[in-house]
C-alpha cells in the first residue's frame, strides 16, 4: 500500500522561524544503536534549551532525541526526517482552500450518530476543529509544526519524542491503513498513537539520572468543563481522541505481555475496533462480527453505494464502533460521569460505559429520495453481545432523542420518535429491538420511514424480543494471532491538540477517516 500519508499530530510544540533544510538522507544501517549522524544518546549539551534554540541547536536535539528513541524502541532510523514550520495564518488558508463540503454520505452518518446536525457541513466541522486546534503533522519524513508565536524556537520533551516516533513507525512498518471505516481507522489509529503515547514514558525513564532532557511541559488532559468551553464539536473531538485516549493503555497491554515484540507483532495484525483499543484484554481473538443490512426501500429511495449516487456498485456500508458511540452519548449529555472517572494512569479518559461496552457490531447505510437526492435517511443496525445489552444501548438512544425534543407519534406505533421542525436533528426516528440486535431507521417522514426500510413482521418496536430477519451472527471470528515478523502495515492519521488535545488529520486520502 501507499505510504503517501498524512499523519497530523496537534503537539504542545512551538517553533518558529525556521526549517530545517535538505530532504531526508540515508542512515548507515551497520550503525552502532544509539548513535544518529554526530550525536549520541548520552550526549550532554551545554547551551539552556530553555531560553529558546537557535537552528543549529534544534538540529543537535533531534539527532541526541533519535539515538535515544532507537535506544528506547530498539530500532534504528533508516534515514533523516525534516522539520519545517508553518504560521496557523497558512494552515487555515490551505485548510480552507483544500475543503469540499462533504457528501451526503458523510453528512447524514453524521447527523444520524447525533454528532454533527443538519444544518452543518461535516467537512466545515472538521475543519473549525483542526485549525484552532492543530500544532503540528508527521507526513512522509517530514514533521511540521503549526505556530502562533515567530519569534523563538521552544520544543517540548513529550512532542518531539511523539512525533520522532511516528518517523520511526513510517520507516519500519509503514503509517498506511487497512481499513476504511471509522471504527476501524480509530482502531488503528490507537495502535500508532499508543506506541508514540508510550515511549515518552519509557524514554522519561531515563531523564535525570542517566541522560540530560528537555524541559517537559507536562500538561494534563482538560477537564469536561474545559472541553466545553472548547470553539469545536465536542462528539467529533472524542470520536477522533480516542487513539490518544485509549492506545497507550492498548499498546502497555501489550507491551506486558511480550516487550516490544509483540507491538511489533501488531503492526503486522492491527487492532480491528476501537473496543479491542477500549477493552484490551479482547485483542486479538474478539474481532467485531459482520453486521448485514437487507436492502428493502421502495423505489422512492435509494441507498448510496461505493460508486456514489444512483444503483452502481455495492452499497456503501459505514462501521461507527464503541468509542463514537461513547462520544455521541456522553457530548448529547446521556453519559453524565466525567471523562477521567476510571481512567488509567496511560489513559487521559475513560472510554468505557455500560450502555456502550457491550458493542459487538455495526454497519449503516444511508439512502437518498429518488426524486429529490438532498433527502436523506439511514438504517442502521447494531450488534451487542447479550439481550441486555441490546436493551441498554436502545434505552439510552431513547433518552438521546427525549433530550433532542423528541416526542413519540402515537399514530405510528411506540417505536416512532420525531424532532420537531427547527430543530438541529429535526426527522423522524424508529427503533427496534430484537434480542441481541438494535435497528434505527432514520428518516424525514413517518411515510419515509416505511419507503426506506419496512417494518418486519414480527420484530419488536418497542422492546426487546420479537425477531428481525437473520442478518448477523454473533459467532465471533477469531482474528490470526500477531506473528513475530512486523511487515508493512496500515495505520494513518494521527493529531494532537493544543492543551493536550491531540486530534486527528488535517487531511487523508480516505474521506471515511473523518467521516
Amino acid at each position: 500500500m501507499s505510504r503517501t500519508r498524512l499523519f497530523a499530530v496537534v503537539v504542545l510544540l512551538v517553533l518558529s522561524g525556521c526549517a530545517l533544510p535538505g530532504s531526508p538522507d540515508e542512515f548507515d544501517t551497520d550503525r552502532e544503536l544509539g548513535h544518529v549522524g554526530d550525536y549520541a544518546h548520552d550526549d550532554v549539551f551545554e547551551f539552556d534549551a530553555s531560553d529558546g534554540l537557535t537552528e543549529a541547536q534544534l538540529e543537535a536535539v533531534k539527532y541526541r532525541s533519535m539515538a535515544r528513541i532507537e535506544v528506547v524502541r530498539g530500532l534504528k532510523y533508516e534515514r533523516d526526517v525534516d522539520l519545517e514550520v508553518m504560521s496557523r495564518a497558512e494552515y487555515r488558508d490551505r485548510r480552507a482552500s483544500d475543503t469540499e463540503n462533504a457528501s451526503a454520505f458523510t453528512n447524514e452518518l453524521w447527523r444520524g450518530a447525533f454528532v454533527v446536525d443538519g444544518e452543518t457541513d461535516v467537512n466545515r466541522a472538521f475543519a473549525d476543529l483542526y485549525g484552532s486546534s492543530i500544532q503540528g503533522y508527521y507526513v512522509n519524513d517530514r514533521i511540521v509544526i503549526i505556530t502562533d508565536d515567530t519569534d523563538e524556537i521552544r520544543i517540548d520533551r513529550e512532542i518531539l519524542v511523539h512525533e520522532l516516533t511516528h518517523a520511526l513507525q513510517d520507516q519500519h512498518f509503514g503509517l498506511a491503513r487497512e481499513s476504511e471505516t471509522i471504527d476501524g481507522i480509530r482502531a488503528e489509529n490507537g495502535l500508532i498513537e499508543g506506541e508514540a503515547g508510550y515511549v515518552p514514558v519509557q524514554y522519561d525513564r531515563r531523564c535525570g539520572n542517566e541522560w540530560q532532557c528537555l524541559p517537559d511541559s507536562q500538561v494534563s488532559a482538560a477537564s469536561d468543563d474545559e472541553i466545553a468551553q472548547r470553539p469545536f464539536n465536542v462528539g467529533l473531538f472524542l470520536s477522533i481522541y480516542v487513539p490518544y485516549a485509549e492506545g497507550p493503555t492498548f499498546v502497555t497491554a501489550l507491551y506486558d505481555r511480550g516487550g516490544w515484540d509483540a507491538v511489533d507483532a501488531a503492526h503486522d495484525a492491527p487492532p480491528q475496533s476501537t473496543a479491542q483499543l477500549i477493552h484490551p484484554e479482547r485483542y486479538p481473538d474478539a474481532d467485531p462480527v459482520d453486521v448485514a443490512i437487507p436492502d428493502r426501500s421502495s423505489d422512492e429511495w435509494q441507498p448510496i453505494t461505493d460508486g456514489g449516487d444512483g444503483d452502481d456498485g455495492e452499497i456503501r456500508t459505514e462501521t461507527i464502533g464503541e468509542a463514537t458511540l461513547f462520544a455521541t452519548l456522553w457530548a448529547n449529555g446521556i453519559i453524565e460521569r466525567p471523562l477521567r472517572e476510571g481512567a488509567t494512569e496511560r489513559s487521559q479518559y475513560n472510554y468505557s460505559h455500560p450502555a456502550t461496552a457491550g458493542w459487538a457490531g455495526d454497519s449503516l447505510h444511508v439512502y437518498q429520495q429518488t426524486d429529490e437526492p438532498s433527502q436523506t435517511g439511514h438504517v442502521w443496525r447494531l450488534a451487542w453481545e447479550s439481550p441486555s445489552d441490546a436493551t441498554e444501548f436502545a434505552d439510552a438512544y431513547r433518552r438521546l432523542l427525549a433530550n433532542q425534543g423528541a416526542e413519540r407519534v402515537d399514530t405510528a406505533g411506540n417505536s416512532i420518535y420525531r424532532i420537531p421542525d427547527g430543530e438541529a436533528f429535526e426527522g423522524v426516528y424508529r427503533i427496534s429491538v430484537t434480542g441481541e440486535t438494535v435497528e434505527i431507521v432514520g428518516a424525514p417522514t413517518v411515510d419515509d420511514l416505511e419507503a426506506i426500510h419496512p417494518t418486519e413482521s414480527g420484530s419488536n418496536q418497542g422492546g426487546s424480543g420479537g425477531a428481525l430477519e437473520p442478518a448477523v451472527s454473533l459467532e465471533r471470528t477469531a482474528a490470526a494471532g500477531p506473528t513475530a515478523t512486523a511487515g508493512p502495515t496500515a495505520t494513518a492519521a494521527s493529531s494532537r491538540p493544543a492543551a493536550s488535545f491531540p486530534i486527528g488529520p488535517p487531511k487523508t486520502p480516505r474521506a471515511p477517516t473523518d467521516g
